[in-house]
């Protein structure tokens, strides 16, 4: 595990983007597992500015999103699609092909999960999975579980504390989904490299807890990063101290 500390978010966001940039240069055709929410997107602004001033060239690049809420469409303005492509598909010139994101609707939830998984490994497997950390530990949407944590995509029940952090995009409380389709920490595991990025105060907790850790727990999702080959956490300075 490697640990990255940076000024502030700015910094940070850089940081993930110089990394990102020399594995797509490294293998043009590299398949990339994202993350939404508003850590990453200081990221996505600077691949985009990378795209259009350096020509970085995402063409032949594959992602692969984490998750998407349960029951809301593709053009829902809350929706994860809606999100990626607002903020960052849209400004890349990548293969709308090559783009796959959790439906949010599937007809058959269990053969839909199964399929996600499959296309992944079909295509080699994830070679850089890009991660954020929810304040309970939760990544894609594992959230904390006192028994259990899957495998697999899946769909799971979002914590109260998850909902009310998300309530932040939503009018109100009553909107925002209690449900999401997300891909498992087996499927996140399998990624050849990670890079985990926190910032801000309220992230400071989990990663203390998370970088002082000497176990696995259902109750800290996250913590099966510390089993991973090959990561590298980006923080900047407020996350980093507590």
């Amino acid at each position: 595990m490697k640990v990255i500390i940076k000024k502030d978010y700015l910094d940070l966001s850089k940081e993930a983007s110089n990394l990102i940039e020399l594995e797509i240069k490294n293998n043009p055709k590299l398949v990339l597992g994202l993350a939404t929410g508003s850590t990453p997107l200081g990221t996505y602004k600077e691949l985009i500015k990378k795209h259009i001033e350096c020509g970085l060239d995402f063409s032949e690049i594959t992602t692969f999103n984490l998750d998407e809420y349960l029951d809301i469409c593709h053009d829902d303005s809350n929706s994860y699609h809606y999100f990626m492509y607002e903020n960052f598909f849209n400004h890349i010139n990548i293969n709308s092909e090559n783009i796959y994101i959790p439906n949010g609707k599937p007809e058959n939830v269990e053969d839909y999960c199964k399929n996600y998984d499959n296309k992944i490994q079909e295509l080699g497997g994830i070679d850089l999975q890009i991660l954020g950390i929810g304040e309970n530990g939760h990544i894609g949407f594992n959230e904390p579980n006192s028994e259990e944590l899957y495998l697999g995509t899946h769909i799971t029940d979002l914590t109260e504390s998850t909902i009310k952090a998300n309530a932040r995009f939503f009018n109100s409380m009553e909107e925002v989904p209690k449900k999401a389709i997300t891909m498992g920490l087996g499927s996140i595991m399998k990624s050849k490299k990670i890079i985990l990025l926190a910032s801000g105060k309220k992230k400071a907790q989990i990663i203390k807890k998370l970088l002082s850790y000497n176990a696995i727990s259902t109750k800290i999702p996250a913590s099966i990063l510390l089993l991973h080959p090959n990561i590298t956490i980006i923080l900047d300075e407020e996350a980093a101290t507590v």
